[in-house]
């Protein structure tokens, strides 16, 4: 290896958003997270929506809040109603 050419490899503390606080190693002075494993919804188990300007809300007043169980019952009416015969028009 060339001398001289490396950056500095130290000892540095990371800073999250939440609070959390840990050491690791790194070539920057420092480090500072918006979201890290502690508060991060996949992590932790729970659902944290950040909402920007209502896009949640424009596209659930656009398209509905339709889950795949609503959409199941919707398709097995629809074949419901398909399956009962129509009563033939009365002749004269």
């Amino acid at each position: 290896m060339k001398e001289g050419i490396h950056p500095k490899y130290k000892e540095v503390e990371v800073r999250c958003a939440c609070g959390a606080t840990w050491k690791t190693r790194s070539t920057k002075d420092e480090l500072r997270l918006e979201i890290c494993s502690q508060c991060h919804p996949f992590f932790t188990g729970r659902q944290k929506l950040i909402d920007t300007e209502g896009r949640v809300e424009r596209f659930t007043k656009k398209f509905g809040a339709q889950t795949s169980e609503a959409r199941k019952q919707a398709e097995k009416a629809k074949k419901a109603s398909a399956k009962t015969p129509e009563a033939p028009a009365p002749t004269a």
